[in-house]
């Protein structure tokens, strides 16, 4: 049985803290919305459990993105990260949409008269913690995908600071409704529209590059340009064309043909190649996949 990588077994690690959080504070973000009657921070508690769902999609994908190339893959496994990636963005945009449509909901219901309840201090209290362990678990877990370059674990470290905006949103709501009087009780569903735009914002920004990614989409100009030059500067390489370019989760695929001089021995010619690839493979990491097609430079005579 083979080893699991340390980059796999770190964005376990982290996942699954994360989900032990997320757990508690659902729970305990529920029982102060039902006993503080605060429908706010019932809906933050029903929030934070979507992020138990993303929590559960980085474990059963990540731990195939890892796995090694077969025959089956011959790119190895990175696009399930993606998939996973994109995934959690349609969940944030469902949170989102979710929370718009009940703040929005809720303003019509207040300027049609009526009454929004006022709720318990405990609710105030559990929204509170949550914005604290929710934004020290989003740096926690941001801090391991820029470490690992894991999309989907940076993806879930904003799903995680989501839910501390939502929390924030409803400390906001509950402290106007407790503090200020009926008449400012509209503070609650108002904060929530506010922040579901966030929520809409963070979803959209994780799931539209992992789409293009998973629809082959090249990568940027300003990378392509930086492989262009990283070529043109090899010795030996007298042009080159048909560059194509792709990311496999974490790591990028190229493709290139290049032209050197025809009177050059195959082991000379190889070697340019070779130089190109390392060259690559040092600026964008060692696994990345490079393939490289020689062809001869008819030029010089």
């Amino acid at each position: 049985m083979k080893k699991e990588p340390e980059r796999i077994k770190l964005i376990k690690r982290v996942t699954v803290t994360g989900s032990i959080v997320n757990l508690i504070l659902s729970f305990g973000k529920i029982i102060a919305g039902i006993t503080g009657k605060s429908s706010a921070m019932l809906a933050d508690g029903i929030h934070s459990l979507s992020d138990l769902v993303t929590d559960f999609i980085v474990l059963i994908f990540i731990g195939a993105s890892g796995k090694e190339r077969d025959k089956s893959h011959h790119y190895g496994h990175g696009k399930f990260e993606t998939f996973a990636t994109m995934l959690i963005g349609f969940a944030l945009g469902l949170v989102g949409i979710g929370i718009l449509w009940s703040g929005t909901a809720k303003i019509i219901r207040f300027a049609s008269g009526e009454t929004i309840l006022k709720p318990g201090i405990i609710a105030l209290y559990a929204a509170l913690i949550s914005i604290a362990a929710k934004e020290i678990l989003f740096w926690y877990t941001f801090l391991a995908g820029k470490k690992t370059k894991s999309s989907a674990l940076k993806a879930n470290a904003w799903h995680h600071r989501s839910d501390a905006f939502s929390s924030v949103a409803t400390a906001l709501g509950i402290s106007g409704a407790l503090f200020l009087g009926e008449s400012w009780r509209i503070l609650d569903p108002l904060a929530g529209v506010i922040v579901s735009i966030f929520i809409l914002k963070i979803g959209w920004d994780a799931a539209i590059p992992s789409i293009k990614e998973l629809l082959e989409s090249s990568l940027p100009s300003e990378v392509e340009n930086a492989i262009s030059d990283e070529i043109e500067s090899t010795e030996g390489v007298l042009g080159f064309h048909n560059l194509r370019t792709r990311r496999i989760g974490e790591i990028i695929a190229v493709d290139v043909h290049i032209k050197v001089d025809k009177n050059l021995t195959v082991e000379v010619s190889h070697n340019i190649a070779t130089e190109i690839e390392n060259k690559l493979k040092r600026k964008f990491g060692e696994n990345s996949h490079i393939g490289i097609h020689i062809e001869p430079f008819a030029g010089f005579n």
